[in-house]
């Protein structure tokens, strides 16, 4: 088996744990040694059988560990991998064992957590550190790169591209051939029926935007 930490105790760290259990249950891949945080208040706190170890220094005792980061936020989980960079770590790419996809047209990075009841069909291109929440599809042909985060039960339909950094909030769907620029957020519920420029924060039904 090979020893993993996860990184980011909250809410979905606890459901990483529990996605790598379900895992663990098909084919014994994984000892979770325990959460990473820098929340000095939960330091050695236990969570679902797992203890909080410390904060990102304490990879410092850890060599040829795996990891995976748990932080739903795309900005913090890029400065995260950033502050990791100089310790000696392995990114652990983690699918839930439902998940429907095509294992031979479609390509995943480094990094990466999808969770259950996911559907990613044919010649999806996904980059590194994204995750994909509950009960989310991916059509064909579609772009998600490095750091993205889908919250649960998003569509996103053929062909579209998602920008570096961006969040697709929980209900939300993105009509085929849209384009979403890098660091844009999309409100929960939203519908977007037209492309989307980087920076910007849009809501409703249709996504307009906001800022």
């Amino acid at each position: 088996m090979k020893d993993i930490l996860i990184v980011g105790a909250g809410g979905f760290g606890r459901e990483v744990a529990w996605l790598i259990e379900e895992i663990n249950e098909k084919i014994s891949e994984w000892n979770i040694l325990g959460f990473i945080d820098e929340n000095e208040a939960m330091y050695g706190e236990e969570l679902n059988g797992y203890k909080v170890l410390g904060g990102i220094d304490k990879l410092e005792d850890f060599k040829n560990v795996y990891i995976a980061i748990a932080i739903g936020n795309s900005k913090v989980r890029k400065d995260v991998v950033r502050k990791i960079s100089k310790f000696d770590c392995k990114q652990a790419t983690l699918i839930h064992p439902n998940v429907i996809m095509d294992k031979k047209s479609n390509s995943i990075g480094k990094g990466c957590i999808i969770c259950a009841s996911n559907i990613i069909t044919v010649n999806v291109n996904i980059g590194n550190y994204v995750i994909i929440n509950l009960d989310s599809t991916v059509g064909h042909d579609v772009v998600l790169k490095d750091f993205v985060t889908i919250y649960p039960s998003v569509n996103v339909s053929g062909c579209c591209t998602i920008g570096q950094c961006v969040e697709l909030g929980t209900g939300s769907q993105i009509i085929q051939g849209k384009n979403i620029g890098d660091y844009s957020i999309i409100g929960a519920g939203s519908v977007v029926i037209k492309n989307i420029d980087s920076n910007r924060t849009a809501v409703g039904v249709p996504a307009i935007i906001k800022k």
